[in-house]
């Protein structure tokens, strides 16, 4: 179970016995320090040092047009809409989640204040941080296949995170991270619809993050900003986001709204981002601002709305010089000039700064370090990765190495793999529905409305968002299989698969075998 063969060369590992099977070592941390092949770069003590750069740079996109292709689908939803490879980027959406947790020592900070206002800004600066990696990233990611996950360790960061594409049609993605010290857990599902408007494309990122501070019992949930492409027909691309953002803390009443501002006839509010934490009684506590592109600050509501005041009077004669610049241009929505950086009012607090991109981020598809290590294959990691997951796909492998004629062909040929097995599970329902209801009663697995979910879900199941009462995909720890109910404990400094539950006439054997690849515990 070890090669990409099992799932992204055979039927996407549906028909086969072991389609949940290929799970079982979801969780396992490489260790750099088992490797003696000599091709790993590691520092004295063992350590594995994360790649910079990427082993070839990006394809041209200049001699390929969209326009054949989208000049239909003004108004319509993308999600079924196949893109030459040439617009991709070398990652899998699942991948691109990770992202999330680029700054992921926000989520410790606010994990060691002691007051919830304190805590509050903090993880408004995390949900603003986590979308900052969006600006200019206008490569599109792989649509995860069905079944696909991703799951990643970072032991420097303190925390793991698995994902899972959990249905097709409608595509949701399903990700759970938690703390390697059981700080926190911070979890979602995301089913992004996708629409063109002619010169743009809008992305609207359905779905709740949850963030819940284990020792403080608070649960914070917000959704995420709208994303726009422009000049997706003609011109220079740019992004923006824009909408607003609530933040709950459903513990103590406490709400951060967060204004993410559109571009504006005059560009002046580019990137900008304001708002305001209150009380559970709507008292205004603090006031947030900054730009998603760069830094966010907060300071007293007083403070913020006297400087207001005089502010407005310097910028008011400004303003009337600027009224032959627009926002909108004739031919293409030209991305307007980025006016100065962020203004610090006096008596503010630093609450995030922005990483500086690599210098070579331009020709990377603009990836952040964070993200240029995303799909890594760290030696000896192939051993320990599932067959499902996203560092396999060898469509995304091919792009990242700079193939793109290898990858166009190696991606048409999943889509259609999954395609056809969206047929095959059609015609076969009743079959599928009639197996789940018997494993079910042996107490394996979930039923599920989606024909898409019928025992394909390995690591998250259809719920109740505790906090919001909204429908979820929750994470389980649990993976069913043939051989019966696995999960993850660590051992080792690894996370190991252990049988909980034998299915009656399942294979005997498996968790030793497991097992005794680490050692007994």
């Amino acid at each position: 179970m070890n090669s990409e063969e099992e799932f992204y060369d055979a039927e996407t590992g549906l028909e086969s016995d072991d389609s949940c099977e290929v799970s079982f070592k979801d969780a396992l941390v490489f260790d750099s320090k088992k490797v003696t092949d000599g091709s790993s770069t590691t520092h004295e003590n063992g350590v594995w040092e994360r790649r910079k750069t990427l082993p070839a740079e990006m394809i041209s996109r200049n001699n390929f047009s969209v326009w054949s292709i989208l000049k239909k689908c003004i108004g319509m939803e993308l999600s079924k809409i196949a893109m030459p490879v040439v617009f991709n980027e070398p990652l899998s959406f699942l991948q691109r989640i990770s992202e999330y947790m680029e700054h992921t020592h926000l989520i410790h900070k606010a994990c060691s204040l002691s007051d919830s206002l304190d805590r509050m800004q903090v993880v408004a600066a995390f949900a603003v941080s986590a979308v900052a990696s969006q600006w200019e990233r206008t490569g599109k990611p792989f649509n995860p296949l069905l079944g696909e996950t991703y799951e990643l360790i970072r032991e420097d960061d303190g925390y793991r995170l698995i994902s899972e594409q959990v249905s097709h049609h409608p595509p949701v993605s399903a990700f759970h991270a938690e703390s390697l010290k059981q700080e926190f857990e911070f979890h979602g599902s995301i089913y992004p619809k996708l629409k063109f408007w002619g010169k743009s494309v809008e992305a609207e990122p359905k779905g709740t993050m949850t963030l819940e501070l284990l020792k403080h019992k608070e649960a914070y949930t917000w959704t995420n900003p709208m994303c726009c492409v422009h000049n997706i027909i003609l011109g220079k691309l740019w992004i923006e986001q824009y909408g607003t953002v609530e933040i709950v803390n459903h513990s103590t009443g406490d709400k951060c709204v967060l204004n993410f501002k559109p571009c504006g006839m005059f560009g002046k509010e580019l990137h900008r981002v304001e708002g305001h934490i209150q009380d559970k009684s709507k008292k205004k506590r603090r006031v947030i601002y900054g730009k998603w592109t760069e830094c966010m600050y907060s300071v007293d509501p007083k403070v913020y709305d006297s400087y207001k005041k005089s502010d407005k009077k310097t910028t008011g004669e400004t303003k009337k010089l600027k009224q032959e610049h627009s926002c909108e241009g004739e031919e293409a929505d030209e991305m307007p000039e980025v006016q100065e950086t962020v203004t610090v009012i006096p008596g503010s607090a630093l609450l995030w700064r922005i990483t500086p991109r690599p210098p070579h981020s331009a020709e990377m598809y603009n990836f952040t370090s964070y993200a240029m290590t995303l799909n890594e294959l760290e030696p000896g990691m192939d051993r320990l990765l599932a067959p499902t997951d996203c560092r396999l796909r060898p469509d995304i492998r091919a792009m990242e190495n700079g193939d793109i004629d290898a990858a166009s062909v190696e991606k048409e040929r999943l889509e259609e793999k999954q395609r056809a097995s969206r047929r095959e599970r059609s015609k076969d329902e009743e079959d599928w529905s009639n197996r789940n209801r018997g494993q079910q009663q042996q107490g394996i697995v979930e039923s599920s409305s989606s024909s898409d979910c019928i025992q394909i879900n390995k690591w998250f199941q259809q719920g109740t968002n505790p906090h919001t009462g909204a429908e979820d995909w929750l994470y389980t720890a649990v993976c069913p299989s043939h051989h019966g109910l696995w999960s993850f404990v660590p051992q080792h400094g690894v996370w190991v698969p252990r049988l909980l539950q034998q299915v009656p006439g399942g294979v005997s054997g498996r968790q030793d075998d497991h097992e005794g690849q680490h050692g007994d515990p």
